[in-house]
């Protein structure tokens, strides 16, 4: 890697972020065609179905992809889905040269698509990069995981808690974390509350300002035990928005009948079970095209994700604030956090608050 190959790769990383949203289930990833030194085709995967970024890429080099260097966010996938093999239009296209950010996590692709361009005498390498691997991230987990990839925002107090006594609606953070925020539900197939935080906050869960993107929105209400209002503001239509989905155990079926006429109820787990099976439900949710789940659940919900193993990355957004009381609620109640392994890789002011995030690891 040179200079020119270093600023190349990194165009088709911010071409691969522009994708990011749209193309669930398939991952978001950009392409470069560079002849020389000179860019002659670029493109990116819009939405699953539409073409992948490397043959957008190609359409608009044509023949100067010829000889030239493609360099792309994304091991080229060499399977047929709804699109054909991408490493059959590399092939065909002359292009001497093929440099990937990363492997593609995918078994069906996972270094069968670097070896098939090598046996085509096309000199290919893949880096491995972070970077490359941060934008495929929640492709990669919920590939692996066989459910969608779960990122848990909670904000709390500098002292660990979320409000100052149970019930009461608190705005703990300024507007650059709301703002942080709005980013992650753009980025994610999903946002979940849980039923307790639509009793006490009525969230409408929804981006503001909107922001249009290709796939519409989807709203999501964990319920484990009992229903919610049918009234609360997340069931009201929204343009842009999915009709709300509400995850409810598969025993109390007589419970949640009343939300049937405005929501979209999977009930989830075994029949004789009266609580929530969490795992299940996420296996729900894959099945209906959920690949990425933002969860900005309260502590009840965010404490069983948790303890059940189901968190893949956590954004804790920490007010410069202390709430500890008799009554103040705890982020983390039960010890669900206790001797939890957590990879930190990402701390950062947002206007007054600290945002820190980071990777639970998984065996997947």
């Amino acid at each position: 890697m040179d200079k020119l190959d270093r600023l190349f790769l990194d165009r088709a990383y911010e071409l691969a972020e522009r994708g990011i949203g749209n193309t669930s289930p398939n991952p978001p990833v950009g392409a470069v065609v560079v002849r020389g030194e000179t860019i002659v085709g670029e493109g990116y995967h819009h939405r699953a179905g539409d073409a992948h970024a490397e043959v957008n890429a190609l359409k608009v080099a044509g023949e100067a992809a010829r000889g030239a260097t493609l360099y792309v966010s994304l091991e080229p996938c060499n399977h047929s889905g709804r699109t054909p093999p991408c490493t059959e239009a590399i092939e065909r296209s002359g292009l001497a040269r093929v440099i990937a950010g990363t492997h593609d996590p995918n078994p069906q692709t996972n270094g069968a698509g670097i070896k098939e361009l090598r046996e085509k005498k096309i000199a290919a390498d893949v880096l491995d990069e972070p970077r490359a691997g941060a934008i495929v991230e929640p492709f990669a987990r919920a590939v692996r995981s066989h459910r969608p990839y779960v990122s848990l925002k909670l904000a709390v107090s500098i002292d660990g808690f979320i409000a100052s006594k149970p019930g009461v609606q608190e705005w703990l953070t300024g507007e650059e974390a709301r703002e942080f925020v709005r980013e992650l539900r753009i980025a994610h197939d999903a946002t979940a509350v849980g039923a307790g935080t639509v009793r006490v906050d009525n969230p409408q869960l929804t981006v503001r300002p909107t922001h249009k993107r290709l796939r519409d929105y989807l709203r999501v209400v964990i319920c484990e035990t009992a229903a919610v209002d049918p009234a609360s503001a997340i069931f009201k239509f929204e343009k842009g928005y999915e009709k709300t989905i509400v995850l409810a155990p598969a025993a109390a079926r007589d419970r949640f009948a009343q939300l049937e006429k405005t929501a979209d109820v999977l009930y989830c787990g075994e029949a004789d079970v009266p609580r929530l099976n969490l795992a299940a439900g996420l296996r729900a949710l894959r099945e209906r095209g959920i690949n990425s789940l933002l969860c900005e659940g309260g502590p009840t919900v965010a404490g069983h994700l948790l303890s059940d193993g189901l968190v893949d990355r956590f954004h804790w957004i920490v007010a410069p604030r202390f709430l500890r009381g008799p009554a103040a609620v705890p982020a983390f109640p039960g010890g669900a956090i206790a001797n939890m392994r957590l990879q930190f890789d990402r701390a950062e002011r947002l206007g007054a608050d600290a945002l820190i995030s980071g990777m639970i690891p998984h065996n997947v």
